[in-house]
């Protein structure tokens, strides 16, 4: 179904962006310059309400941002839901 590969491809790219703003964190480069904004831009909607799951669930996270896992674990979920929807 081409309405399900559309989404797919759409997911895989949101997850690829999450995987590089997760690189990016790691080496330290600048959210403010032209690569780095658009990065975060498009994936801030997707880790705000993960961020904000895992503080209503009351975990702890000390230093670490588990947002993006949890997210990626998310965008899962709703795909497979798609899935059995579209298909």
């Amino acid at each position: 179904m081409i309405l399900y590969r559309a989404i797919t491809i759409l997911f895989d790219i949101i997850e690829l962006l999450i995987f590089v703003r997760i690189i990016f964190s790691f080496l330290r480069i600048d959210p403010y310059n032209s690569v780095g904004r658009f990065v975060y831009e498009l994936t801030e909607p997707i880790l705000s309400p993960a961020r904000e799951l895992i503080y209503k669930l009351g975990i702890n996270t000390g230093m670490f941002d588990f947002s993006p896992i949890v997210a990626i674990l998310m965008l899962n979920i709703i795909s497979v839901i798609l899935r059995n929807i579209l298909l």
